[in-house]
């Protein structure tokens, strides 16, 4: 039986693969490609392609697909085979340089926002080199990026790749100030953590609203949910262990670093982490890895959820983002140093972060909106709206003494003891970890925790290294044309942290006293919605940066508008049609069944015992026949919610009205439907409960 290290990566075509199936000329020429930037040639292209060809015919690959993220947030493969007919009537297995740089997928039936029209098709995606070719299911995966005839982004990894090329950019110019000259290219790395749920999957095709919506639309609270946080890192059930096995296999072949998995809070609700990769390829794992998970589930008899918010009352699923910027000679540009100019070089890096937040807050707030986002964050399971930064006790005393110019007396290290001698003594670290804030610095990284467990981790780290390579880009502007370098550096860093000051917040981000604070002393934005976050997009700052930084193009913003918000009323709208169809087709006709039972049951009573009161019979169908017509009354306040909103064709003004009309209809319903079912017998209840759902996988 193979070990993990023999089959890691063994489905990527990956340096290993190269080095020995390509030339030397070939593969050095390749790796300055994806190392440098250098131009790829012709020539190189072709022998990659011809080695790529024979690797993956080797292990069973038929066909290749361009792999690409359009802007429907899931991935898209359109497959060719590598047959071609040779003279004697058989064929060959044959793939060109210009096949796997170059390909057309037709674009005109993804969201463009108005960059394309119906009738112009054409479409082409571009080979990502950066990022590994990959087989799966018997099909050599190439990520790629994709964009319109006219050259538009019309995909995440683009914009991607240029938010990266423009923080490089600055951190080089930042570097050389500093007097490094060694280093030929900064990167940023993510280490995205994956939550989700497992349920059965015979109670899950039981409900239509989690078929169509990927949430249950309808269900009162269990008797037992997370109360006794008896779930979180518990031991691990059979089930769920085996299928956390299966999938870390087939991760570990693609070369996917999945290293933690745990129980999380919520019964049925579990978490894995990877170790960090560059930004796109981590961009990429992730996608893979949510497509791997719904595989491997089914595989087991379950289904993978990675709604943000699948079950109402009980935790939510999220995706943290620890970021953090590294040179590729290996300096973690985030870890404070050893010497003074290493110290000096960290905390420029660091006020480029903080400035970056705080100047765009609005940007990182709306690279996280979505319609499941909405109902996760603010909770207590989730960082609020808010944005804000923990920096902990010692870094926000270091900038504040920087600030004051006063010295700053480091702390000491304080040794754990835990009363007992057989245990060991460690170090406390300097600063906490606070789970209550939505952009944590932990130590040598930060940690973004608003990401919704379905999004796409390209959006967010687009917006942030775009605002940190603006903040950089400032800095190397500024010292480059100073006078004495030491006293700019100075001034810089404590200008920087007396400027920004009130996005630092060390405290309890679910306390509506910090909400009050932030928003009415610090003014910090509080956009607790889609629709109020995505109209900044268009602000006047935020399109001047991003167009500034080469990062989008104003035609490819709005389209990220139209596009983005229109997912998010077509999201909503999908939902209130699934709970109308479950109300008037599938609840109500429940509840007037049990109706009927009772009304039985009490004339049976009578028949048997003329003077039997049926005071509970009588009781029930009181406030079965109730809750009826309330269901009724609220289904159809809904529909003609619905109605309204189809004559709607500005997406901006539809947006308001799935806010601030038919989702507080949809609320309406549900609390009425929740209410029927707590008083409806088990075996007339149409769908299984909550208890069902959450408690299936034994």
């Amino acid at each position: 039986m193979s070990t993990v290290p023999e089959y890691f990566g063994s489905l990527v075509f990956d340096d290993r693969v190269m080095k020995a199936t390509l030339s030397d000329e070939i593969y050095n020429s390749f790796k300055k490609t994806i190392d440098e930037g250098e131009p790829l040639h012709t020539n190189v292209a072709n022998s990659v392609a011809v080695a790529m060809k024979d690797w993956a015919v080797a292990h069973g690959a038929t066909h290749f697909t361009h792999w690409f993220q359009p802007l429907t947030g899931v991935t898209a493969e359109k497959h060719d085979s590598f047959i071609r007919p040779s003279p004697d009537g058989r064929v060959i297995m044959e793939f060109s340089g210009k096949e796997l740089i170059k390909g057309e997928p037709d674009a005109s039936s993804f969201p463009s926002g108005g960059l394309r029209a119906t009738f112009e098709a054409r479409g082409y995606t571009a080979w990502d080199p950066s990022s590994y070719a990959f087989i799966k299911d018997k099909t050599l995966c190439i990520p790629t990026a994709f964009c319109s005839y006219g050259g538009e982004a019309l995909d995440k990894k683009t914009p991607l790749l240029r938010s990266m090329e423009a923080l490089n950019k600055q951190a080089l110019r930042i570097l050389k100030l500093f007097g490094v000259t060694d280093v030929k290219n900064v990167r940023t790395s993510v280490g995205p953590e994956q939550e989700y749920f497992l349920i059965d999957e015979k109670v899950y095709e039981q409900r239509k609203d989690l078929i169509l919506t990927g949430r249950t639309l309808f269900g009162m609270k269990p008797p037992k949910g997370q109360e006794l946080s008896d779930h979180y890192f518990g031991v691990i059930k059979p089930r769920v262990a085996s299928f956390m096995a299966d999938l870390n296999d087939e991760l570990w072949k693609l070369g996917i670093l999945a290293k933690t998995q745990h129980n999380e809070v919520a019964p049925a609700q579990h978490e894995l982490a990877p170790i960090y990769a560059t930004t796109n390829v981590a961009t990429d794992h992730n996608q893979l890895t949510m497509e791997i998970m719904q595989k491997v589930a089914k595989r087991h008899g379950m289904v993978c959820l990675l709604h943000e918010k699948p079950f109402a009352g009980v935790n939510g699923s999220g995706k943290h983002n620890n970021w953090s910027i590294a040179t590729n000679t290996g300096v973690n540009l985030l870890t404070p140093g050893d010497t003074p100019y290493e110290n000096a070089q960290f905390l420029l890096f660091l006020c480029a972060v903080i400035k970056a937040v705080d100047d765009y807050q609005d940007l990182l707030r709306l690279s996280v909106a979505t319609a499941g986002n909405d109902h996760r964050l603010g909770a207590n399971e989730a960082p609020p709206a808010v944005i804000s930064i923990f920096l902990g006790d010692e870094l926000t005393a270091i900038m504040d003494a920087i600030v004051s110019d006063t010295p700053y007396v480091g702390a000491e290290k304080t040794v754990i003891k835990l009363g007992a001698s057989v245990l060991p003594k460690f170090n406390r670290d300097n600063t906490d970890r606070n789970r209550t804030s939505p952009f944590a610095f932990t130590g040598n990284k930060f940690e973004f925790r608003m990401l919704g467990s379905s999004n796409s981790i390209a959006c967010a780290n687009i917006m942030l290294n775009a605002s940190v390579a603006e903040s950089l880009e400032i800095y190397a502007d500024r010292l480059e044309n100073a006078e004495e370098f030491e006293t700019a550096l100075h001034d810089m860093i404590k200008k920087t942290f007396s400027d920004h000051r009130r996005i630092i917040f060390n405290g309890n981000g679910y306390d509506d006293n910090w909400i009050k604070e932030a928003t009415e002393k610090r003014g910090l934005l509080n956009l607790r919605t889609t629709p109020d976050a995505l109209p900044r997009l268009l602000d006047k700052k935020n399109v001047d940066m991003l167009t500034r930084q080469g990062v989008y193009s104003v035609a490819e913003l709005k389209s990220r508008y139209e596009i983005t918000l229109d997912n998010y009323c077509k999201t909503v709208n999908i939902e209130a049609l699934t709970m109308v169809d479950m109300a008037r087709r599938d609840i109500l006709p429940a509840v007037e069944a049990y109706v009927r039972d009772i009304a039985e049951t009490c004339q049976a009573k009578i028949a048997v015992l003329p003077d039997v009161s049926c005071q509970y019979e009588r009781g029930l169908l009181a406030t079965l026949s109730r809750l009826v017509s309330e269901i009724d009354v609220a289904t159809t306040k809904l529909e003609s919610s619905l109605v309204k909103y189809k004559t709607i064709d500005d997406v901006t003004e539809a947006s308001v009205v799935i806010r601030d009309d038919i989702l507080p209809k949809m609320t309406e319903l549900r609390i009425v439907c929740d209410e029927a079912e707590t008083v409806t017998a088990e075996e007339r209840w149409p769908f299984p409960t909550y208890e069902k759902l959450l408690f299936s996988v034994k």
